[in-house]
């Protein structure tokens, strides 16, 4: 395996990994105005409390990696999509906000308008992120300089939305079955109610964004259709939904979130394989898109990279799996609780 797929992979594998911890965060955040009480939605809050800045580290590992692996990439999507990026970037700051000032008056129009901005920065956020993905899986006009050539109104286009839509179902799901698991009592209670409908809806737009990408992309399924044991990524991923509303019936919430995990990961593969080896495609021209091999750094730049990965990314690990271990169990709310 060459260096430029071995970076494509672990650009995947950090961004896969962002999805499926900062998933949850999100889907946290956009139930959050379904909770009734301050109690309740204080619960909530401290659900994530401890786990949600760390998360992020994965969106600014891979982030950086893209940068140094395939600058031209960065390049090209960050210009191009300039201004949906700096909306994606004002919801998470006003999320980061709105968890960390909601608790600094009691004052209930205060907390409440912080929950506003907390809910629907939650929901911009990975609307914004699956709009990119679903315009990368698309394809976008570039120019022969390798420059988006269309207008932010472009990026709006039906498929998009409709892949933006499913990502904010997706981690709504996500979202609800960590509350599960988080909490117990009357908040357990009240949550539980809320994780049927996001499963039906993710289902739903599931399905329907699986048939338009069959239908209007065909490009995306090309290789799996190419290679038969590529059949094996669907099918897990459908057994992996499948089985989400099952544990769930059995009251075994962690399996379920494992489940939802291991959902999100075949998801993020389905999208990877679909695309490889391109990493923007140019509906005006096929020739113009950017590949891992025309737009990858020089190989000594990679083999650099790969060290420093080697070291890095086993620390990112370790780090998150320490956090999760030390603040395990359910959720208690106490003086220094948000």
């Amino acid at each position: 395996m060459d260096l430029a797929t071995i970076w494509f992979f672990l650009i995947g594998v950090l961004f896969a990994g962002y999805a499926v911890l900062d998933g949850f965060d999100f889907g946290v955040g956009t139930l959050h105005l379904f909770h009734r009480g301050d109690e309740h939605r204080r619960l909530s809050l401290n659900s994530i409390g401890p786990v949600w800045d760390g998360n992020e580290v994965w969106l600014v590992t891979g982030g950086g990696a893209l940068f140094a692996a395939f600058p031209e990439v960065y390049a090209t999507v960050f210009s191009g999509f300039y201004l949906a990026f700096m909306l994606l970037l004002v919801a998470l700051i006003f999320r980061a906000v709105a968890i960390e000032f909601r608790s600094k008056q009691a004052s209930l129009r205060w907390r409440q308008g912080w929950d506003v901005a907390f809910s629907i920065a939650s929901m911009v956020a990975p609307l914004l992120m699956g709009v990119a993905l679903g315009n990368v899986a698309r394809g976008v006009p570039l120019d022969a300089a390798h420059e988006y050539a269309g207008t932010f109104l472009d990026l709006l286009n039906p498929y998009s939305l409709l892949v933006g839509l499913t990502t904010v179902a997706l981690f709504a799901m996500h979202g609800a079955i960590y509350l599960v698991l988080k909490n117990d009592g009357e908040m357990r209670k009240s949550v539980e109610r809320l994780v049927r409908p996001t499963i039906v809806v993710f289902s739903v737009l599931y399905i329907l964004v699986t048939l338009v990408t069959l239908l209007y992309v065909p490009h995306m399924s090309h290789r799996i259709r190419a290679e038969p044991l590529m059949y094996a990524l669907p099918v897990a991923t459908l057994l992996a939904v499948a089985n989400i509303p099952r544990e769930v019936s059995r009251g075994r919430p962690g399996r379920a979130f494992v489940s939802s995990s291991v959902a999100i990961v075949l998801l993020m593969t389905l999208f990877g394989v679909g695309v490889f080896p391109n990493l923007v495609l140019a509906r005006n021209v096929p020739e113009a898109s950017l590949t891992i091999f025309n737009a990858a750094s020089s190989p000594k730049t990679l083999q650099i990279m790969l060290i420093i990965a080697g070291i890095g990314m086993p620390m990112v690990i370790a780090y998150t799996t320490a956090i999760y271990w030390m603040f395990r169990g359910k959720v208690r709310l106490g003086p220094t609780s948000y």
